[in-house]
């Protein structure tokens, strides 16, 4: 095998492998082995802190906290906690005087940021369990419900998340297919045994189990269940608890918040060593194939290039390797200009990929670094 071949499908297996082979797998024993979830126990529903962190305007968290309170929970057994980031925290308070007494207002710690007001939220909490969301999504009524009971049902789950549903205008948006794709694969990772991660804007855990979070953590939902899943708890999925994204993301947006999250799994790496060690992580092979594999994506297209450049030049004479390089320019070219509907939707399609992978190339810059001061970058 020359050394081109090899590359070519070193390159090849880096994409097959997450993107195709371990997803159907996974998706094939959720079919065939799956455990519906079991019912919920009878008795008294746990008390429930709705916790949020913020730093948006008054009236973005009153808007918030309002469909918190509209919860389909029995009542008195649910309160909120509004923890306003540090930076914000003189200004914004004082705009946050909420009269009824189930919701409470406080400074997150220093030096700011999403994760030290988490902290802060999660000392003011009163609830035995704990549900999590951000400021801009809408929680359906039964959200709090479905997620208690899914915890309250299984002894060994210590966090359960929710499915995020995107505005309608994104259904062509290769986003939207992609986070749909997510969805499905972590419901599925969830009836074999645990998903890797949930949707920050809708997960439930224990307060016994919350543990203080550092002051730089990028991505607290993946940093807290896979601290929970070496601790030996399993992490859930609720398909039918839905929380709505009320934000029209612009492909600028996009393409921040994907550099952050996925910096952030290189972070995840660094705070928690064991996650790469199979005899520490019951989940290595789901985190190795979900997350790790998928940073490579940009190396694997480069192995896959390079590869198929050299072997194809190795085997064909300099003038077939000239009319190949001319349909290659031309085909550029029209996907660069056409006018026509199918180049301009695949000049879509081509742009957004091209986003994500140049994202995934930022990230692994940031990585290699350890540079996780990201939320503006």
């Amino acid at each position: 095998m020359t050394p081109p071949l090899v590359l070519l499908l070193l390159g090849l297996a880096l994409v097959v492998v997450p993107w195709a082979l371990y997803p159907a797998a996974v998706f094939a024993l959720a079919r065939l082995r799956g455990a519906p979830p079991p019912p919920a126990p009878a008795g008294e529903a746990p008390t429930v802190t709705c916790v949020l962190a913020t730093r948006d305007d008054a009236q973005v968290v009153r808007e918030r906290v309002a469909d918190f309170l509209a919860q389909d929970y029995p009542a008195g057994r649910l309160d909120v906690v509004v923890a306003v980031d540090h930076t914000a925290a003189a200004a914004l308070i004082p705009a946050l005087a909420f009269a009824d007494p189930r919701v409470t207002v406080v400074a997150g710690d220093a030096p700011g940021g999403k994760c030290p007001a988490l902290n802060a939220a999660v000392r003011a909490a009163r609830g035995e369990l704990l549900v999590f969301s951000d400021a801009r999504q809408r929680f359906a009524p039964d959200v709090a419900r479905k997620l208690a009971d899914a915890l309250r049902a299984d002894p060994r789950l210590g966090i359960t998340s929710g499915r995020l549903l995107l505005p309608a205008d994104r259904e062509s948006s290769l986003f939207r297919l992609y986070s749909r794709y997510e969805l499905n694969l972590r419901d599925a990772e969830a009836r074999l045994h645990s998903a890797v991660g949930v949707s920050g804007s809708v997960y439930a855990m224990w307060r016994s189990l919350w543990a203080d979070l550092p002051a730089d953590l990028i991505l607290d939902d993946v940093y807290v269940p896979m601290r929970l899943a070496l601790a030996g708890r399993r992490v859930g999925f609720v398909p039918d608890a839905f929380a709505h994204e009320t934000r029209r993301v612009a492909a600028a947006q996009e393409f921040r918040r994907k550099v952050r999250t996925l910096t952030g799994n290189y972070q995840l790496c660094a705070y928690l060593p064991g996650l790469l060690l199979p005899w520490r992580n019951p989940l290595w092979l789901e985190f190795v194939c979900h997350k790790l594999l998928r940073l490579l994506l940009p190396l694997a297209f480069l192995l896959v290039a390079a590869g198929a450049a050299l072997e194809v030049g190795r085997r064909l004479p300099p003038a077939a390797l000239a009319w190949a390089a001319a349909a290659l320019l031309a085909g550029a070219a029209w996907l660069a200009l056409g006018p026509d509907p199918v180049s301009r939707r695949l000049r879509g399609i081509a742009l957004q990929l091209g986003s994500m992978q140049a994202a995934a190339a930022v990230a692994m810059y940031h990585g290699v670094r350890g540079r996780w001061d990201v939320w503006k970058a």
